[in-house]
């Protein structure tokens, strides 16, 4: 924390009101009083103490120099008791400062109070210009702490006043500031300002003294369609459904995407040397997090960018393997050309082909965060045997440092993770048998003993009925279904779990398994509503409603559980190559 001053009297930084903090004025008989009242919302005592002392207004009533609007704001005082001390205070009072040459806009700025930060500038238009003594406009802080509204309007605000260009000639030349604007945008994903800065400052493209604009996009990757791994409702709900969350959110993608396209248009008009220093972090980073829409732009820009290496000589197709982004393989892979070959034999610093490394297993448990996480070990398995078709034969068989071939690597690697998921799949086939096996024993007592009794010749009551046809259909259903649900997770059990099982064996069980018993629990309840229909419901039609109603309850909770999982399986299993 910054050391209090040793005087008692410190000069405000503040250039158009010259002012001296007089921090004597803690010690007035009335500036507690004053105090305790501005934090607790007294406003009956506070407008007496203004009344009686005039000076109060700019007095200052902590060790931090605090004056009355600041430690209102900071008590979180509510809009309308900050009205009612603004109407005491003159306009170049509210440019006092506190020790750290915070104003009350830097207060509720931080606090993201986008009314009060309104009738402050409104009184005095030159608060949203003035720094603080760590270098931080109102905006900055604002933006750092992700309040949205409060920075638009403080940007609205700079734009209207004319002093944007000037802000940030100040920050492309003042080195302490070079980033400020940008990479705090960036960092908070306001991309759609820091848009606005680039195209009317395309400087801002190439000027870095730590790291560039682009690379902070690629550090990213919520900041793109690219980095939101949707389960199939939320690809919907994103997709179809125009909700306001939905839409910043697209809008954040739109604009993220047209700020790669700027910046990398930007760059390629430097010179070679200079644009691969700037573009190769942002490309490898990009090919590492899974952006396709950065190392898209950038090989359409700078199509060298794909002999870009990292510290420990990987390429991108390296990277793309490690970390499993199928789509960023598949554009470099078609985008790579004369240097496909050189690149599919590159080795890193510890001897490694591109093969050693997808057998290492994923550098980032990606697939963890997402519903293909059932069937790991088949996305793993196809991984591998893609790049097998990847690299030249002597490749496949080829040593690293370590003496290991890929194979060696592929089975020590991924040992516990088929332990793991044999267990998985015991455990859930053990579920499955068990549910299927109630539905079996239910639709078939219900088959022996049919709704609503026989007649005296053996004939079913209500055979003449269409509802009980309905019935008999379903019924029959479920019983074949469940069972069919039984046999399919019993072959489960019987398997040997190899390594290959996992490719198309097991997964094609459990895919059978799976369906089959979402059928048994959709027609189970299709013959229980049947039955209550012809018990029940044929004198009064409206107990037919709650009736199916809460019949498609477990249906309906069947299917937002296990369809996401389920759809993936089947297009991981029967669907196209991951790179086509």
């Amino acid at each position: 924390m910054m050391a209090l001053p040793s005087s008692r009297f410190v000069n405000s930084n503040i250039s158009n009101f010259d002012y001296i903090i007089n921090v004597e004025d803690s010690h007035q008989s009335w500036s507690l009083p004053l105090y305790k009242a501005l934090n607790q919302g007294n406003w009956e005592i506070v407008e007496m103490i203004m009344r009686q002392q005039p000076a109060a207004i700019t007095a200052r009533l902590t060790p931090f120099a605090e004056t009355p609007l600041l430690v209102a704001v900071k008590a979180g005082q509510g809009l309308p008791f900050i009205k009612k001390l603004l109407n005491f205070m003159p306009p170049e009072a509210l440019a006092l400062t506190d020790y750290f040459g915070s104003s009350a806009l830097h207060a509720v700025a931080v606090l993201g109070n986008t009314q009060a930060a309104r009738l402050f500038v409104e009184k005095n238009g030159d608060l949203p210009n003035f720094w603080n003594v760590d270098g931080c406009l109102p905006i900055h802080l604002a933006a750092m702490r992700g309040h949205r509204e409060m920075t638009l309007y403080l940007f609205s605000v700079a734009r209207e006043n004319d002093v944007l260009g000037c802000l940030v000639t100040q920050i492309i030349f003042r080195a302490q500031y070079n980033r400020v604007f940008i990479n705090i945008y960036l960092g908070k994903l306001l991309v759609d300002l820091a848009l606005y800065l680039v195209e009317h400052n395309p400087e801002l493209a190439w000027q870095h003294e730590i790291i560039t604009s682009l690379e902070l996009l690629a550090e990213e990757p919520s900041a793109f369609a690219s980095g939101m791994d949707f389960n199939i409702w939320q690809f919907l709900i994103y997709s179809l459904i125009p909700l306001k969350r939905v839409r910043h959110k697209k809008a954040m993608h739109r604009h993220a995407h047209q700020l790669v396209k700027r910046l990398c248009s930007e760059i390629k008009c430097l010179d070679n040397a200079k644009a691969s220093s700037i573009l190769t972090g942002p490309f490898l980073i990009g090919a590492q997090n899974g952006i396709h829409e950065i190392v898209r732009e950038i090989l359409e820009s700078f199509p060298h960018a794909i002999t870009f290496l990292d510290e420990e000589n990987h390429s991108v197709f390296h990277l793309a393997a490690m970390y499993r982004h199928e789509k960023i393989f598949k554009i470099v892979h078609q985008q790579s050309g004369q240097y496909k070959m050189s690149l599919s034999v590159l080795l890193d610093n510890r001897g490694n082909n591109i093969l050693h490394l997808v057998a290492c297993g994923p550098h980032q448990d990606r697939l963890d965060f997402s519903s293909r996480a059932v069937l790991r070990m088949q996305r793993e398995l196809q991984w591998y045997k893609e790049i097998e078709t990847f690299v030249l034969p002597h490749e496949r068989k080829s040593k690293n440092a370590d003496g290991k071939t890929p194979l060696t690597i592929f089975n020590e690697e991924h040992r516990e993770l088929a332990a793991y998921e044999t267990q998985w799949m015991i455990g859930m086939s053990t579920s499955c048998t068990v549910a299927a096996s109630l539905i079996a024993t239910v639709a078939f007592a219900a088959a022996i003993t049919v709704p609503g009794g026989t007649t005296s010749d053996g004939s079913p009551t209500f055979s003449t009925e269409n509802a009980f046809v309905a019935f008999a259909v379903s019924d029959a259903l479920a019983l074949l279904s469940s069972l069919t649900t039984v046999l399919s997770f019993l072959s489960i059990f019987t398997s040997r779990y190899t390594v290959n099982d996992f490719l198309y064996a097991l997964p094609n069980r459990l895919i059978i398994g799976l369906i089959s018993l979402f059928m048994s629990v959709t027609s189970l309840m299709l013959a229980f509503s049947s039955t209550m229909y012809l018990v029940a419901a044929q004198k009064n039609g409206l107990i037919l409603i709650p009736i199916i109603a809460l019949a498609c309850v477990p249906v309906t909770l069947f299917a937002c559980l296990q369809l996401p999982p389920l759809l993936n399986m089947i297009k991981s299993t029967y669907g196209p190559s991951i790179f086509d």
